[in-house]
């Protein structure tokens, strides 16, 4: 018996169908050989179309599994349950454009401020939020409409603190239609998330927030309120996690791809066990629609957030009180460190509790109650996470040597202190410095240069082609240490740089005060 010959202009068959299709011929073949040893005992011939019959049903159980294998697995089911935790959020924002111009209604952050510079950049053409884009409700009123989901049966739930930030008046619509009054319990604006409860209701549907970190690729659903439409659901992969996209030192964000628009931040992103990954909260988009890139709060972060909103109504983390920065490998080279892990102390701040315990200024924390720090996100992340009063273990990298730190958080302060720039208005005669060649910066001490204070020496001119300005360095920095070590003139600067240069270094660790901050900046030693 030979197979009939392959048509080939039909694509081929799938392998999950073959293996069917000689599973039935196997089934028909069998089924013929017990009908023949059945003839053979019994001594009786089986009707002609017994085979017929056979065939028939062998090819509907072919037809059956090539159905199987032909449908594809969609997120029906899931929809199903997920879909009524999920509500639209209306807000009415009074007394917020009443005096302004039209500009103002274009954001509704501090001008400035982390999350105003992160929209005016992703945003849409205005520079509104995706979740709070609205008409006015009258003079001197803004509505907004943004997404939600529930976290209890008793109608806790959340959504972005850029939603409901400023409301008067909040209103929430389930999935089955009804609306109901909502008041806010707390918001935390550093991470994006608000806390509110529904009024007059109870026996609420919920959702339930995920307990493991969702890995690249991923099946993702955002479920939300796009463009006021009601409950729509789009589907995508996560794209990408840890993301940092300026919003300030806790941005961990899970980047997504399903389509997430206007009216969308606050809403859940779903997994295919239908727990909440994340929230959305923000978008990139030039255009003001989706292109596809969104950014979701990870749902560990919603859990404690939510946690201390729920019972105090504001978030308390815990502070340390110091300037970090990443570790480079050049910095890492700089230190003598053998991989680029940490966090460089820039400078702790006076009384602080860092200071207070002997953490100094160039020491690398790589670690937090013996578990290893990546990076500076990981550290602000994860004293973030302690509550103020608890205390904690610190490893250190001090001068080249390992040590453990013991010490007492502090509460990390609710406003950010203002910090002016270097006055350089009145140069005096800031540039009788001597020029440093081999980094390319002309210097004068610090004293010489109004209002640049007393220590160290200040940047008078930065040569465009240089190393320093290829770091960022620029005119008013005033450098307070190279090397480990104070400087306060023009040549002792020389000096430590021709002793590092002396001991083959391939460059050298600057701490540099620029705009009120401080920061290390490693420089690379021109040869010869």
């Amino acid at each position: 018996m030979t197979d009939r010959p392959t048509d080939l202009s039909s694509p081929p068959t799938p392998q999950p169908v073959r293996r069917s299709l000689l599973s039935a011929r196997k089934f028909a073949l069998m089924a013929s050989v017990v009908a023949g040893l059945g003839a053979g005992l019994y001594g009786f011939s089986p009707a002609p179309d017994h085979f017929n019959v056979l065939s028939t049903a062998a090819h509907a159980q072919v037809n059956n599994e090539v159905r199987k294998v032909a449908q594809p697995v969609g997120f029906a089911d899931i929809v199903e349950r997920v879909k009524p935790w999920v509500i639209s959020v209306k807000v009415n924002i009074n007394e917020k454009v009443a005096k302004n111009d039209d500009s103002a209604e274009d954001s509704p952050f501090q001008p400035g401020s982390p999350m105003e510079r992160f929209f005016r950049r992703f945003g849409g053409p205005d520079g509104m939020p995706p979740g709070l884009r609205g008409g006015r409700g009258g003079r001197g009123a803004v509505t907004g409409q943004g997404s939600g989901f529930f976290i209890s049966d008793d109608g806790y739930a959340v959504t972005n603190n850029h939603v409901v930030d400023g409301a008067d008046k909040v209103e929430v619509t389930t999935d089955d239609g009804r609306t109901f009054k909502a008041k806010v319990i707390g918001t935390d604006p550093r991470t994006d998330l608000a806390l509110i409860k529904v009024e007059g209701g109870n026996n609420f549907p919920f959702a339930k927030l995920a307990e493991g970190k969702p890995r690249i690729g991923d099946w993702v659903l955002a479920v939300g309120n796009p463009f006021g439409l009601g409950g729509t659901v789009t589907a995508g992969i996560v794209s990408a996690s840890g993301r940092d996209i300026g919003n300030g030192p806790y941005d961990d964000f899970i980047q997504i791809d399903a389509p997430v628009n206007k009216g969308n931040s606050g809403g859940p992103a779903f997994d295919t066990a239908g727990e909440v990954m994340g929230v959305n909260t923000a978008i990139y988009s030039p255009s003001g629609g989706s292109v596809g890139i969104a950014f979701s709060i990870p749902a560990s972060t919603v859990k404690t957030v939510v946690a201390q909103l729920k019972d105090k109504g504001s978030v308390s983390r815990g502070w340390i009180g110091v300037q970090i920065q990443p570790v480079t490998q050049e910095i890492a080279d700089s230190l003598g460190l053998k991989k680029a892990d940490g966090a460089l102390v820039a400078e702790p701040q006076a009384d602080g509790p860092a200071a207070k315990a002997g953490i100094q200024s160039g020491d690398v924390i790589t670690g937090v109650n013996d578990q290893p720090v990546k990076d500076a996100r990981e550290l602000a992340r994860t004293i973030g996470g302690f509550a103020p009063g608890n205390s904690v273990k610190l490893t250190v990298i001090h001068k080249g040597q390992d040590k453990v730190v013991n010490l007492t958080l502090g509460q990390l302060p609710n406003t950010i202190e203002a910090k002016a720039d270097v006055d350089r208005g009145d140069r005096g005669d800031a540039t009788r410095g001597s020029d440093i060649p081999r980094l390319g910066l002309t210097l004068a001490p610090a004293g010489s240069v109004a209002g640049a204070g007393k220590d160290g020496v200040v940047v008078t001119e930065v040569d465009p082609k240089s190393p320093a300005a290829e770091r960022g360095f620029k005119e008013g920095d005033v450098i307070l240490e190279v090397a480990g070590k104070s400087v306060a003139s023009p040549s002792e600067v020389r000096e430590v740089l021709a002793a590092a240069k002396t001991e083959n270094k391939n460059s050298v660790l600057i701490r540099v005060r620029s705009g009120g901050s401080s920061r290390f900046v490693a420089v690379p030693l021109a040869k010869g």
